[in-house]
């Protein structure tokens, strides 16, 4: 369904909203709205140019939105019509949030964010294609968990595919969250010394920061409690390209007269949205769940890693992307979501994400970068799944950080593109 169309800087816009199933084992039952939103350069207006579209990272976070004509977008839509998918629960699509939960129960909850993984991401996407194009095929770029989506895409509907691109998102094809989460947890050890020796008054500037959270009770703008935990919490941006030198920029001013000053406060609130997208507190560890529990993995296997625990060094050491049940308690906005989360991470049945068999005589051209220094998906992991997909290229690089495709998206995607023409 066409809403509009629009034109602006070059790019012209066209948006749409699609009704589909919550449950597609259910056509009957409810439906929930996706939202699309159609980019391609007005230039090219008259060509008939085939569909990319594209998965966004997260889980649950919305599609970027193309406030400027430039860096992979635009270089995208020199070949393609761009499709920017606001998965279901983010953004415009049937929005998952503590107010749109309001009247339902734990129990209906977790039953409802079931249906918000990868597997019904793109089933989503499968079934819009039939609508704007029928049978004919689109190609993917998938950025990070996008990369998830890409490859369930390829494994369970290839012939619905022209080519697939992966940015730094080749996931484990049956690897343990435990084990992902050492993988990590390790990585991000190698991001603070990092950090830490780029910017050598950071650590000083971290550890008055986090000395008077330990004596001094202290609250948000918004009025959650601001922790030693959630202040570590902060170490999500160490694996981003600019994330290292936004950190100290925001420690370096952090007191005015001995006390936390609302810049520093606002600003770390600023930097972590994991109020205003739940998915990805809740949903993040189930990304990975192929017939078992998670369990809450990151909090299990941090007990491995004492050095996280403030105090048992001279100095703090900031956490990755890793979620703890403590965040259902402190971030209010979360609070809702504490029992269906919990009774989520004891689901033992969730269905397989990826068939190996398939992707072992994979036909579709697939180009996928691989950041050798990635703290979210760790390349081990990433190169092994490489071996296993017939018919891909890797470009690994130690050049960009995960974030490459933001920050030098029209160079990356330039590289990607060249390898599967």
């Amino acid at each position: 369904m066409k809403n509009f169309e629009y034109r602006y800087s070059g790019m012209s816009i066209i948006e749409h909203r699609f009704m589909v199933p919550l449950d597609y084992n259910d056509d009957k039952g409810e439906k929930i709205s996706i939202f699309l939103r159609e980019v391609y350069n007005s230039n090219y207006a008259t060509k008939k140019l085939p569909y990319l579209i594209f998965f966004q990272g997260g889980p649950g976070y919305e599609s970027p939105r193309p406030i400027t004509y430039s860096g992979w977008l635009k270089y995208a839509t020199k070949y393609y019509r761009v499709l920017l998918l606001d998965q279901r629960g983010t953004g415009l699509s049937s929005l998952i949030s503590s107010q749109s939960i309001i009247n339902l129960n734990d129990i209906e909850i977790a039953n409802r964010l079931k249906y918000f993984r990868a597997d019904n991401i793109v089933k989503d996407a499968e079934y819009i294609r039939e609508l704007l194009i029928g049978n004919k095929k689109w190609s993917v770029l998938g950025q990070s968990f996008g990369g998830f989506c890409a490859t369930h895409y390829l494994s369970f509907y290839p012939e619905s595919l022209e080519k697939v691109f992966i940015t730094g998102g080749l996931p484990p094809l049956e690897a343990h969250t435990d084990d992902i989460y050492r993988a990590t947890y390790k990585r991000v050890l190698q991001k603070n010394d990092i950090f830490y020796n780029t910017f050598p008054n950071a650590k000083n500037n971290v550890k008055n920061i986090a000395d008077y959270l330990t004596n001094n009770q202290t609250y948000l703008p918004n009025g959650d409690l601001f922790t030693v935990q959630r202040f570590q919490q902060l170490g999500l941006n160490l694996g981003f390209s600019d994330g290292m030198a936004m950190l100290n920029f925001l420690f370096e001013n952090a007191f005015i007269k001995g006390k936390l000053s609302y810049s520093f406060l606002k600003g770390v609130m600023s930097n972590q949205t994991f109020d205003t997208n739940p998915i990805f507190t809740i949903l993040h560890e189930a990304c990975y769940a192929q017939k078992f529990a998670t369990e809450w993995s990151a909090f299990r296997v941090l007990e491995e890693y004492p050095i996280f625990k403030y105090g048992f060094n001279k100095k703090l050491i900031f956490t990755g992307e890793m979620l703890y049940p403590w965040m259902l308690d402190i971030y209010k906005s979360l609070s809702p979501f504490k029992k269906a989360a919990q009774i989520l991470a004891e689901k033992n049945d969730w269905p397989i994400l990826y068939k190996k068999e398939v992707l072992q005589k994979n036909q579709v051209p697939v180009a996928a970068a691989v950041y050798t220094n990635d703290m979210y998906v760790d390349r081990y992991f990433s190169i092994e799944t490489s071996t296993m997909i017939k018919n891909i290229k890797i470009w690994e690089t130690d050049l960009y950080e995960h974030n490459a495709l933001r920050s030098n998206g029209e160079k990356i995607l330039k590289l990607l593109f060249t390898r599967l023409k």
